[in-house]
């Protein structure tokens, strides 16, 4: 999945070398980093590690091959910046200039969570000299763990996707469904609300309703099956203008739980600036800004979504309306997120060369 890290870490590859150090990887042979580089100039490293080796030594083999990778590409002075807290037991001897935490999500609250994670966030938020969250509820949840705290929501790559703009060749899996269309892309997990989904398409038999994206975490039996409802997989970032501009609207059909308590969705100003109309469930970070600046709608239940839906979709004129979301995602990019976050990360290193 393209998403907040590519966006993110691809942009500071223009001023830094960038090594990304992924999960790693089980197999026959011995242990050894596979390095390749991406078309953002980052350094993707891919632990291998033998099926042999013993659980209790798969730490010590991660810090082994992290080691091997400092000293293969001359990694002296560095940043170290972290996605996970769990990548924290094989890093955990490393001396970086400056320590990073960009806390996208509230890991623990998704399933299969492992249970030492909230130890070590904890421990992650000591050695950490700043921490940026991707929203402001999950800012209010984190800023009472650490002094130098930011929030950074989702951002846009708004030329990306104003391409759903223009008229697209439908793609080819897309093309033989009919209208009208809503859709949805991303990853389909615990957070999808399926009873909305389902009445939804009971419902409205004549909807068609569209995922695209891959199932992770859940059983692909879990979800809804009517003739209207169409997933059509992953699908690449260069894709999905294409797939969007072929939607009459865009939706965000999210439950009410744990694992959406405090997140930000990245799609609300994808599909904004794709100019569609969006129907989200309500996400707090998607109230607060994007409802309650008129730019998208909150159905709070199937009965809501189908009264929005039904207005929107007999809304012959959005002029207005995309003037104000055009307005709100000037001020809003990956751009100016990452400038905003360089910046405070430079300012940390002058400031201790500077005593």
């Amino acid at each position: 999945m393209f998403q907040r890290p590519q966006h993110l870490l691809g942009r500071m590859a223009k001023q830094y070398r960038v090594f990304y150090i992924e999960e790693p990887v089980f197999y026959t042979l011995e242990n050894k980093n596979m390095v390749a580089v991406s078309p953002q100039n980052v350094w993707v490293v891919t632990p291998f590690i033998s099926l042999d080796t013993d659980p209790a030594h798969i730490e010590q083999v991660q810090t082994d091959l992290l080691n091997v990778l400092l000293t293969d590409f001359n990694i002296q002075d560095y940043y170290c910046w972290y996605y996970t807290p769990m990548a924290l037991p094989f890093s955990r001897h490393l001396k970086p200039q400056v320590t990073v935490y960009d806390c996208m999500d509230e890991l623990s609250a998704f399933n299969f969570a492992p249970t030492l994670l909230h130890e070590l966030e904890l421990e992650l938020f000591k050695r950490t000299d700043i921490v940026f969250t991707g929203g402001y509820s999950l800012y209010s949840s984190k800023k009472q763990y650490h002094h130098n705290i930011y929030p950074f929501p989702s951002s846009i790559e708004k030329e990306h996707f104003e391409k759903a703009r223009l008229e697209q060749p439908d793609p080819e899996d897309q093309a033989q469904i009919g209208f009208p269309r809503m859709g949805f892309f991303g990853v389909l997990d615990e957070r999808l609300d399926i009873e909305l989904i389902n009445a939804v398409a009971i419902a409205r038999p004549n909807w068609q309703i569209i995922f695209v994206g891959p199932v992770v975490k859940i059983d692909p039996d879990s979800l809804p099956v009517h003739p209207n409802i169409h997933y059509l997989g992953q699908k690449s970032y260069n894709e999905l203008p294409a797939y969007i501009s072929g939607w009459d609207l865009a939706m965000i059909p999210f439950a009410n739980n744990k694992s959406t308590e405090f997140i930000s969705p990245t799609k609300t100003p994808e599909y904004l600036a794709a100019g569609k109309p969006v129907i989200s469930s309500p996400i707090r970070d998607v109230i607060d800004p994007y409802a309650e600046l008129s730019l998208v709608h909150i159905a709070f239940d199937a009965t809501d979504f189908i009264e929005i839906a039904t207005l929107e979709l007999n809304n012959k004129d959005r002029g207005i309306w995309l003037r104000d979301v055009d307005d709100f995602l000037r001020r809003n990019s990956w751009d100016i997120t990452c400038n905003a976050m360089n910046a405070l990360i430079k300012q940390i290193k002058e400031n201790r060369e500077y005593v």
